[in-house]
């Protein structure tokens, strides 16, 4: 299992916009054979600061969300206007514990 963790500061009144894009995007995640969830977080020690995790199957299904010509646009538009920085960090599960109910 593949976890994709981006982290990124909207530029001043950006945020919104970003928003907009991502809610945009999501519809599309859940026709990426291999997708298995997204969420995204407000950091509580740096209010402009969000995250997005997104869990993947494999690095294949990555690649292919990652090229993506909806989400290319997206990219080129978050670079180009959006994005104070950002950080993207594509990790494997090397071990995972749970607790269900």
């Amino acid at each position: 299992m593949i976890a994709v963790i981006f982290e990124v500061t909207p530029r001043m009144q950006s945020q919104k916009r970003y928003l907009e894009l991502a809610s945009e995007l999501a519809p599309l995640l859940s026709g990426i054979p291999g997708f298995i969830s997204v969420e995204r977080f407000f950091s509580l020690n740096t209010p402009e600061k969000l995250l997005s995790l997104s869990w993947w199957e494999n690095l294949e299904a990555v690649e292919v969300w990652k090229q993506n010509v909806h989400h290319l646009a997206a990219q080129q538009e978050g670079k180009h206007n959006l994005f104070s920085c950002y950080r993207i960090s594509v990790t494997s599960v090397i071990r995972e514990e749970r607790i269900s109910q």
